[in-house]
Order: structure tokens, then sequence, then C-alpha cells
């Protein structure tokens, strides 16, 4: 792993892309009786442009671990645990059985602090939709509030969300390093085969905006 200068914290070179493949869900979709009943996907105007990538981001917060994620125009509002990485170097996932709750890459940057932060959760469970089941319907502009152990709330405004399938996931794009801060949102989209589940994932990339 590579340590970040800058925050004290642990780079995401280690993580593997297929880690965020396979690890959010799926099993409400395999016993559903329409493909209606499908997440949302994004849509191509909410890929990132030149634009989106040249915005400003406000100044860096000191790294202080996350404790929780609300996403208010898709109605999240989570508890955030700690995780690490698999033997194959792929992202842990969350309990599946705990629906409501996300997790943050705790060898790596801390929400607001300079670097690549990473969140994720499952789409959905055996029982149906879970935390970020609505991630893909998330638009540029949105505003991701992530409560931290300090007593502040980092602020990002999202500037792209994709979708992509999982032999054609950007490691450098999502886990690479930033020169600001920066977050990503992942879970689970990209297309849905009952025969092998979800083909790739969403990604929600954001920047920090301000705090409170």
């Amino acid at each position: 792993m590579r340590r970040s200068g800058s925050s004290g914290g642990v780079g995401n070179a280690a993580i593997a892309s297929a880690t965020a493949i396979a690890l959010f869900g799926g099993a409400w979709l395999l016993h559903s009786a329409t493909a209606s009943n499908a997440p949302p996907q994004p849509s191509a105007a909410q890929a990132s442009s030149d634009a989106d990538r040249e915005q400003s981001a406000a100044a860096a917060l000191p790294r202080s671990r996350p404790d929780r994620i609300r996403i208010p125009s898709i109605r999240v509002d989570a508890p955030l645990m700690g995780l690490g990485l698999t033997r194959t170097g792929g992202l842990e996932a969350p309990p599946v059985k705990r629906k409501n709750l996300a997790g943050w890459y705790e060898d790596g940057i801390t929400p607001g602090d300079t670097g690549t932060a990473i969140i994720a959760g499952h789409v959905d469970n055996a029982r149906g939709p879970a935390v970020f089941y609505d991630l893909g319907a998330l638009t540029k502009g949105s505003t991701i509030e992530v409560d931290r152990r300090d007593g502040s709330t980092a602020l990002f405004t999202v500037y792209a969300v994709e979708a992509y399938e999982a032999s054609d996931f950007p490691d450098n794009k999502v886990y690479g390093a930033a020169q600001h801060p920066e977050l990503r949102v992942i879970t689970c989209g990209g297309g849905y085969s009952k025969a092998t589940g979800y083909q790739g994932n969403v990604v929600v990339f954001a920047r920090l905006t301000g705090s409170r």
C-alpha cells in the first residue's frame, strides 16, 4: 500500500477492481418476478466531463474517522463501519443482513482529507432494497454529507455518476490519488443477470465543497 504524505492515511493502490464488483447484492432480484425491480442506473448525462473535473474544491479537513453518510436527494441516512481488504485484495462488504449500513475503506483517506476516500455499500439483500439501492439515480450537483468523529460534517458535491461493467472497471479513475479532497461511493450495478448477478458497479464521484 501507498502512504499518503498529506494525511497520514494509506492510499488505495492495494484495492483490486474485482473486489468491489461482486460483493454488493443481487439476492433479492434473483427471486423477484420482474426486471422492473432493478435499481436505477445513471444516464449518459451524468458522466464526467472536462468541465466537471476542473471545478475547484474546498480546502482539506484534518484526518478524522467518518461515522455517518447522508444523501438527502435519495433519502440515505446510514452509519458507517470500517472496511478492510479480503485475501484477494478486494474491498470487504458490510454485513449483508444490515441493509441500512455502509462502510468506508479505513486504511485509506478519511472523507474530507486530501485524496480519494472510498465508501461502499449493498444495493440490496435477500429482503429487498438496501442502503445504496437508489445510488444510480443521483445527479450532478447532489449533496453528500459525511459526519466525522471530530464533530464536523464534510459536504461533498457530486460531479459524475457512472456505471461500469466488470471487465471495464477503471481502477485509476475510481481509486487513484487526487490532489484535492475527493469521495467515491460505490455499489453494484452496470446491468443484472439472474445467471451471474450484477455485472459491474455504479460509482459516484464527488468533491469536497464545504463543511460545517
